[in-house]
């Protein structure tokens, strides 16, 4: 069966799925790390691609920017393709001044000031958790990669742009321990956690509101090599 949103028939897509907000980097990872990739997915140019990573199959899709969007596409993995977990990998914008430009962030959980829990459930919670075996096995992949990431909770935005008179991130560390911040995840946990499935967020770093430094847009899609390994990784050993 297809969606509104997704054309794939039920069995084209992998148990596993990675899942970056821009999908022109599902692509790069399809093509660039996936043996024999087949894609399932143009509709609305969401690509979504299968494939296999050292043997085992494997999705990657895209999820679009914010809550909204990556609360349609992971509903529909999980609820109507049978998806047993999905791991975003994104970026995110650092609020502390340890944390430098691509380095590796594991959401350990998700603040947000966002609604959608409640309006897709009536449930009241400001803080979302993501999956803590998926969370171990990313450990894992990293560890045997040799690549450093850090666990801490993330602040997930319904808003890129806010007006001046409103809270800072200085006030979001501050009050609510977030270290960086990203758009889609608090969405994404409350949908594994209500149809019991796995989700999990690996971030790189592309920008840094302390130091005002920023990644490029072809950086932003094709040089997170860390952050997709280790996913690739942790999805392979998962599948």
């Amino acid at each position: 069966m297809s969606t509104a949103h997704n054309h794939a028939e039920k069995g084209e897509i992998a148990k596993v799925v990675l899942m970056p907000g821009d999908p022109l980097r599902a692509k790069y990872i399809a093509e660039t790390y996936l043996e024999d990739p087949v894609q399932f997915n143009a509709v609305r140019n969401m690509f979504g691609y299968t494939g296999t990573y050292k043997g085992k199959r494997i999705s990657v899709m895209g999820s679009g920017m914010g809550m909204a969007s990556i609360g349609i596409y992971s509903y529909e993995l999980f609820k109507f393709y049978d998806v047993e977990a999905i791991i975003r990998i994104g970026s995110a914008g650092a609020y502390v001044d340890d944390l430098h430009l691509f380095d590796l962030v594991l959401a350990d959980s998700a603040w947000s000031e966002s609604t959608f829990p409640y309006a897709q459930a009536g449930v009241k919670e400001d803080i979302m958790r993501p999956s803590a075996q998926l969370n171990a096995t990313i450990k894992e992949a990293a560890s045997t990669l040799k690549k450093e990431i850090r666990c801490a909770r993330i602040h997930s935005s319904d808003v890129f742009y806010a007006e001046k008179n409103m809270p800072t991130y200085e006030d979001f560390y501050r009050e609510h321990g977030c270290v960086c911040v990203e758009m889609e995840s608090f969405a994404l946990f409350h949908n594994a956690h209500i149809l019991g499935k796995h989700a999990a967020c690996l971030l790189t770093i592309s920008d840094s509101l302390v130091s005002d430094v920023h990644a490029s847009a072809e950086e932003r899609q094709t040089s997170f090599a860390n952050m997709m390994e280790v996913a690739l990784e942790a999805a392979s050993m998962e599948a």
